[in-house]
């Protein structure tokens, strides 16, 4: 993994890609920084991290399009999978790299609460929650972004992609709050997700009849839970939606709360995305 790791980090640094990161990451927080913080006098760091967050519809796909959009491009994945690692080494190895470059530009901008701790109290507590919820934020981001990447071998594709996935994410909150609360909007919705996992339970095990029983249970489960108290159908949707809210999460720590709940969540979601990475470039070695 360790040789995944150093090859990676060697490309960042020998194309604009790894240089080009580091540059806009800083210059834009920097330019934020100024407006949060030094022009409104404002004290709190995470503020400029709140605005930054839409920086990651821009870095997130530079960082990953090309982890293996490109490798299966230039024909070289095969030599990859042939090698002594696993698939899971490789990827982690992958992911690894990304966060590794992440972390380095989030270890310079840490440069600006310094300058701000220079001329007067900062809030500490809440300051270390926004960076560490930003750095959590940004793996999962990261880890999605590798995702994109496994399922092309153009570059440009999974750059678009990503932006579009994480653009997803980001107005999740928004579209949660327009969304139909009636009960068979909510049963529509659940025998949707239903179908949908059955079909990828298919095409991950080829059998039919295990697709069909875990649609048929889901069914029996939800039906059962209606007859049961049909007040939880009401708003499932939004419900649904806030739940895979990351920047919901993310506010949390911006108010200095680092919960476990919320550490676990973002820690299961990024090893979520790796997992389907793992499986979908395995699917493909041996078609």
């Amino acid at each position: 993994m360790a040789a995944i790791i150093k090859k990676e980090m060697r490309a960042y640094f020998t194309s604009v890609a790894g240089y080009g990161f580091l540059t806009v990451l800083l210059f834009l927080t920097g330019l934020f920084f100024s407006i949060a913080n030094v022009m409104a006098m404002n004290p709190y760091y995470g503020s400029t991290l709140n605005q930054s967050t839409l920086l990651f519809l821009i870095l997130i796909p530079v960082l990953t399009m090309r982890l293996f959009a490109e490798e299966t491009r230039q024909k070289t994945d095969q030599l990859l999978y042939t090698s002594p690692l696993t698939i899971s080494q490789i990827v982690v190895g992958k992911f690894i790299a990304a966060m590794l470059l992440f972390l380095i530009g989030m270890g310079i901008t840490t440069i600006f609460p310094l300058i701000l701790s220079m001329y007067g109290l900062i809030p500490t507590a809440e300051t270390i929650g926004a960076f560490t919820g930003y750095i959590l934020l940004g793996a999962c981001y990261i880890a999605v972004g590798i995702f994109v990447s496994s399922l092309t071998e153009n570059q440009i594709i999974a750059a678009v992609a990503t932006f579009a996935v994480l653009f997803l994410f980001i107005v999740m909150d928004a579209l949660a709050a327009s969304m139909p609360v009636s009960r068979s909007s909510s049963a529509i919705f659940l025998a949707l997700v239903a179908g949908g996992i059955s079909f990828m339970l298919y095409r991950s095990t080829k059998s039919k009849l295990v697709a069909i029983i875990l649609f048929v249970l889901f069914a029996a489960g939800g039906v059962t839970a209606f007859l049961l108290n049909n007040l939880l159908f009401d708003g499932i949707i939004t419900k649904v939606m806030n739940w895979f809210s990351l920047l919901k999460r993310f506010n949390n720590f911006m108010s200095g709360v680092l919960s476990i709940s919320d550490i676990v969540y973002y820690v299961t979601f990024a090893f979520a995305f790796v997992f389907l990475t793992v499986n979908t470039i395995e699917k493909r070695r041996w078609a």
